[in-house]
Parts: structure tokens; sequence; C-alpha cells
């Protein structure tokens, strides 16, 4: 299973599915109408890709996944409440986040302070997370929900 959140106009759900293995359900949300219409249409002729249309929780119902991409919601950003990995991860599944911008210092600063949404990912009980830097200004965090870690909802 392989989930997304921010669909877009399906650019990064393409490339998922075209990474994808043989038999690989992939879920993507996308809040934004009109967008979430264009990336269902190009996915037409895939059945095992689902387009929705609707806020990022929406990805929730149909979890848990073994990679989960979070670029449209639930990564904490904004104040936003960040996403329950438990409840949306396997044991031992990935989850990504990207298009932060490259922590400098210990620990991160975001606009002045120190980046929460970033720092609940890195500190994260369940988790086991680094930062990626990818260029000088775009880094992604990469973390794996530890094996084992028990929390209350059955892995499938």
């Amino acid at each position: 299973m392989i989930g997304e959140t921010g669909t877009g106009c399906g650019v990064g759900l393409a490339w998922l599915a075209a990474g994808a293995r043989p038999g690989a359900r992939l879920v993507s949300v996308e809040q934004d109408a009109h967008r979430a219409s264009l990336a269902a249409q190009v996915f037409l002729d895939h059945p095992q890709v689902s387009v929705i249309c609707g806020d990022w929780q929406e990805i929730y119902p149909h979890g848990p996944y073994d990679l989960l991409v979070l670029d449209g919601g639930g990564q904490g950003k904004s104040g936003e409440q960040p996403a329950d990995p438990h409840r949306l991860l396997r044991s031992g599944g990935m989850l990504v986040i990207d298009d932060l911008t490259p922590a400098r210092h210990w620990p991160p600063r975001f606009d002045g302070a120190v980046d929460q949404a970033r720092m609940h990912w890195l500190d994260h009980p369940g988790l086991d997370a680094a930062e990626l830097r990818l260029a000088p200004d775009l880094a992604a965090l990469v973390a794996t929900r530890r094996f084992g870690e028990t929390s209350g909802t059955a892995d499938h």
C-alpha cells in the first residue's frame, strides 16, 4: 500500500506508480476538486490507483501503508495536527516529508524559531527518522515505523 497527500495534477503519484511493485495499490488525496479530477482522469486506466478529493485526513481509512508521502497535509507544518504514524504506517513502513529547508543548526529552525513540525518527526518515539539534504536549499525527512512498535491497531 502506497499513500500520498497532495496529489496536485498527479506528477508525484505517476512517479510512485511507475516504481511500485505489481499488485501494489496507491491512494492519493487532493483537496482541490479540479486538480483531483484531472489526476483521476490521468489514472483512469490504472485500477490500482485511486485519487480521492478531500482533506488530507481522508488518507486514514485506506491504510495502513508501506510507504506514505505527506506532501499535501499531515506534516504538522503551520500548526496543523501532524498525521499519526501508528494509524497510518505498518510496522516497518516508511514515511517521506519533502519540501523542507535544510537544517543548518540543532535544533532545526524555521523562520527564526525551533521547527516544531520537523522536531515532531525527528523525535517521534515510534519512528527512526533522518533528514536528507537533496540540494543546498532543499531537504526531505525520511522515517521508518519501528518494527514491533505497538499502536493499539493491528497491522494488516
